[in-house]
């Protein structure tokens, strides 16, 4: 038998990990055994199956779920999120609940401009591009030159888009990952529609 079949989680590590996930318990002790009892392989093992299911799932209509928020600073910042279930049954699950909040918290703290790649609009991501490359040293290959591009691209929507960005209660997930767990441990197609942020004084 294998070391990883023998491998036996304990009790607190099953805990930490449905914790850190939101992952089922069955599903969190299948993947620390399938780990050996390593914690970040598990929460990827998790994360990469959330992912998978949430691909299946993602043409699902998804016309359900709730309006969350979030005041922050006595007062003066709050932000509204809309995400969708596919059912109402789900949309009144209490770790739906969670989730919604948790972005709605996220997004009072990061100030993402846009929900996805898909929103921010062609010119600007074209004029970043170009700003990119005018900065990256003469004298590297075009190939070299279009991965130092691609690189700071990718850290330029981590900035500024909500399901790129690193969660700021568990940087090791971005919200995407967290929604795509969401939708492994929920069985449904969900989705962040939109947000918005308020802050006293702004315009």
């Amino acid at each position: 038998m294998s070391t990883a079949m023998s491998y036996q989680p304990k009790a607190d590590e099953i805990k930490a990990l449905r914790e850190a996930t939101q992952a089922p318990m069955m599903d969190c002790r299948k993947a620390l055994v399938e780990a050996e009892g390593d914690i970040e392989r598990a929460k990827t093992l998790l994360i990469e199956r959330g992912a998978a299911q949430a691909q299946k799932k993602a043409e699902r209509a998804a016309n359900e779920g709730t309006v969350a928020s979030y005041i922050h600073a006595g007062g003066k910042i709050g932000v509204l999120v809309e995400v969708n279930s596919e059912t109402d049954f789900v949309a009144r699950n209490p770790r739906f609940g969670e989730l919604a909040r948790d972005i709605a918290m996220h997004v009072a703290a990061m100030s993402p401009m846009y929900l996805d790649r898909e929103s921010v609009p062609a010119e600007l991501v074209a004029a970043a591009r170009d700003e990119f490359r005018a900065n990256v040293p003469a004298g590297k290959p075009p190939e070299v030159i279009e991965k130092i591009v691609e690189g700071k691209l990718n850290k330029w929507y981590e900035e500024k888009c909500l399901l790129d960005q690193p969660f700021v209660k568990d940087d090791s997930l971005t919200v995407g990952d967290l929604v795509s767990a969401a939708v492994g441990s929920l069985g449904e197609n969900i989705r962040v529609r939109r947000f918005a942020k308020f802050a006293l004084g702004e315009g």
